[in-house]
Order: C-alpha cells, then structure tokens, then sequence
C-alpha cells in the first residue's frame, strides 16, 4: 500500500472515531437535559397516560445504551427519527434548510477572500507604513466585533436609516408570492439564474448581502492577516531578491510569484474558517431571520428537540472533519515537502 493511501485510510479511520464519538458525546448530553419530549411530541396538554404512550412510542423508555445503539443503527441505515418539534424526519428538513446556509457561508467565503487576500498582500508591500497600519487595523477590527452586534449595526444603517438593502430574510414575500423560485439546488441565486427569473435573482441578492458581510468580517480580518504574515516571509527569500533585481514588474513579483508560495497557508485557514463558518452560523441566521440550518438548530436546541440536535451534531462534525482531510490532501499537493 503506498504512502498516501495509508495516510488515507488513517485519517478516514480516525474521522470515524471523532464522528462517532461527538454523537455519543452530544447523544447523552442531550437526553440528561431537564425537558420531557415525550411531552413535546404529544403537546401542551396531554394526559399523563398519553405522555406516556408517547414515551414507549419513541423508545424512550429504554436505557440510555440501547437508545444510543437503535440511533446509530437508524442513522447508518438513513433513517434519521422524526423531529418531536416539527413531526417531519429529520433528514427531510435537514436538506430543506441546509442549501440556505451554504448559500450564505460560500458568499461569505468569497467576500472574505476577495477582501482579505489582496489587502493582506497590499499590507506586506507597503509593511510598517501608514497604509500596512491602516490594514492591519481593519483586521483586527474585523476579528474582535461581535458577528451580532455588526450584523445589528449593518441592518441599523442600511436598511432603517438608509433604506438600500433589506433588513432580513432570504426573499421579499412579494417576490416570493409573484415570481417564486422554482426550487433545483435550494440555492436561490443559482436556482434563479437556471430559471431565467431575474426579478427574484435581484431580490436574492439584495437579501445576502449583509447577513455574507456580517459572516465574512472574521473570516476577512484572518485572511488578512495570515496572507500579511507568509507574504513578509516570502518577500524575504532570495528568488524574490532576485526577481527584485532584474527589474521585474513589481505586481508580478508580488501576484505571481510570493502570492503563489504565499497563498497556502491563507487557503488552509480559509478552508477550516469555511467549515467552522458553514455549522456555527446561528447568531447570524437568528440576526437576519436566514432560514437556514442554524436557525433550525436554534429551535430545535429550545425545544429539546433530540433527533435534531444529534443529527446536526453528526454533519457538522462530518463537514468539519471532511474539510480538514481535503485541505491536508491540497496542501499535500500544492506542496511537496509536505509529508503525507
């Protein structure tokens, strides 16, 4: 077996370990919770003899360990429970709401390395003077605000005080009642753009602009300052010197050649910040009233809702741990001293 695909089959290995162990983790977490759903399920005003039907119904009435085991056998087979909240399965509305937040999280994504990249750049060629110290500071203004309070900021500017761009949502109700989206992919800008409905494809856009910005400002401020940091180190080396010196152009220089050998490191970072983006995206979502997978989760954690909260849990540790392997197996590439 060759290197790399020991190395593969290492880390598939242990990414099952860390699955299996979050959902273990958050399983019992979960069900020593002081809330009955058993009483959820039947609703508000259930007789004692129904809450407990109910209970036997759902299986809770078994030990915890075999509660834990007929959800991992359910889980494998694709059969995720039903959501005591919204009596759907689980699955169901898992990917009705997650092509919002992957939406939201890749136009956060772009923004952050559209923004980031070059000012990080721009702050390594002009270091310690007035205009590194300005970008600097922007990044760390975009590091240390809260993503709530800038996305309250953002909506009281923009859309009260000024009136530009809307205040929350994914789509105008009239939009959404006149010219609806036929649904493809789930995501809006793209199923819009493959129907030919530009008036909701506008309106679309016009909703994801500050909920994206409000998700990007950390993801642009460590950009920026990792691209900042490697490109000084690059810039350093002596096939730069040397590039220097036979008068080569100096964005060439900079965009080409340092940017190139720079760029790693940034896009790793970019990559995990993506991941940790995509399943922490709650106080945004809840900011904005983004009908996305946070926004579920949000409930489903006030409702004690199990199903839901172990199953989010397992995909996010799945995305996390699945962007973790691609990045390791990128960088691996791009770069051969890189040691699998």
């Amino acid at each position: 077996m060759s290197g790399f695909r020991q190395y593969l089959v290492k880390r598939l290995i242990l990414a099952l370990v860390v699955v299996i162990g979050m959902s273990m983790i958050t399983f019992f977490l979960a069900r020593v919770a002081p809330s009955d759903p058993a009483a959820l399920w039947v609703g508000l005003h259930a007789r004692p003899e129904q809450v407990e039907k109910a209970r036997i119904e759902l299986g809770l009435d078994k030990p915890l360990y075999i509660q834990y085991f007929i959800y991992i056998r359910d889980l494998v087979s694709g059969s995720w429970g039903i959501s005591y909240r919204t009596r759907r399965p689980v699955i169901e509305d898992i990917m009705n709401y997650l092509p919002a937040s992957i939406e939201l999280a890749v136009a956060g994504l772009l923004i952050a390395s559209v923004v980031g990249i070059p000012l990080g750049v721009v702050a390594a060629s002009k270091k310690d003077t007035k205009v590194d110290h300005a970008c600097r500071t922007f990044g760390v203004l975009t590091l240390s605000t809260p993503s709530f309070w800038m996305g309250l900021t953002l909506q009281l500017i923009f859309a009260r005080i000024l009136g530009i761009l809307p205040l929350q949502g994914r789509l105008s109700p009239d939009i959404a009642e006149m010219n609806p989206i036929q649904r493809i992919t789930g995501f809006y800008l793209v199923d819009s753009l493959l129907t030919g409905n530009f008036v909701a494809f506008q309106d679309a856009l016009l909703h994801i602009i500050l909920p994206s910005i409000t998700l990007a400002a950390y993801s642009t401020g460590l950009s920026l300052r990792m691209t900042r940091s490697t490109m000084i180190e690059v810039l350093r080396e002596r096939y730069i010197v040397a590039a220097k010196a036979f008068g080569m152009p100096k964005n060439v220089i900079m965009f080409y050649y340092a940017l190139k050998n720079a760029i790693i490191p940034t896009l790793t970072v970019l990559g995990i910040s993506f991941a940790w983006t995509l399943t922490g995206v709650f106080l945004v979502e809840v900011v904005f009233n983004w009908p996305g997978l946070g926004t579920y989760t949000w409930r489903a954690i006030l409702a004690v809702d199990y199903p839901v909260i172990v199953a989010v849990t397992v995909i996010s540790t799945l995305i996390i741990v699945v962007t973790n392997l691609i990045l390791d197996l990128i960088q691996a590439y791009l770069d051969p001293r890189v040691k699998l």
